[in-house]
């Protein structure tokens, strides 16, 4: 499997964002951040990246959803026809909706769908982590249909802080930019 893999600035500190498969990322990185499936993935390969801190992001450790439906094959859809992101999307206008919908585009070429077939195996296996093995921040966006209530109470119990961002869709990062880094405040 490939991963797209792009870099921005130069500097002494590092930060890693997980979007898939983590199998080129460099290990001990100041910050690794993974969002859905990515921090699925995180979650999995944490001990080994050895990040002095983690967030996750919407993630998607019970693959199953609230409702027990969710398979990341699923995905593949969004990719042989974006239209349907459009279902999906909360923009606050006309124009913001356009310019998510050809991120998005953006993102599904570069990405590949196997991530997604290779995990709809193991959908049923709830991926929870056990404990925080780093510091760790689960970021989940109201509402949310990866990560319950009930889910967010037991995160706090195995360690994590747990940030809700309210009224953001499940791309927080992307979508409600101003709140995704609101509620990174303090914590890095």
């Amino acid at each position: 499997m490939r991963l797209h893999t792009q870099e921005w600035g130069t500097g002494d500190r590092l930060a890693v964002l997980v979007h898939g498969i983590i199998d080129t990322l460099p290990r001990r990185p100041e910050l690794a951040l993974g969002h859905s499936l990515g921090a699925l993935a995180l979650a999995l390969a944490v001990e080994e990246l050895a990040p002095a801190r983690a967030v996750y992001s919407e993630p998607a450790w019970r693959l199953s959803g609230s409702a027990g439906g969710l398979d990341p094959a699923y995905f593949t859809f969004f990719k042989r026809s974006p239209d349907l992101l459009t279902s999906f999307s909360r923009p606050r206008d006309a124009a913001e909706g356009s310019h998510r919908l050809a991120a998005e585009r953006q993102a599904l070429d570069a990405w590949d769908e196997n991530t997604a077939l290779a995990l709809s195996a193991h959908r049923l296996v709830d991926h929870t982590p056990e404990k925080a093995v780093v510091p760790s921040l689960v970021q989940v966006s109201d509402p949310s249909t990866l990560v319950s209530a009930q889910a967010r109470a037991e995160l706090v119990r195995r360690g994590f802080e747990v940030r809700t961002v309210p009224d953001a869709p499940h791309a927080i990062h992307r979508d409600r930019f101003d709140a995704f880094v609101e509620s990174l405040s303090g914590w890095l």
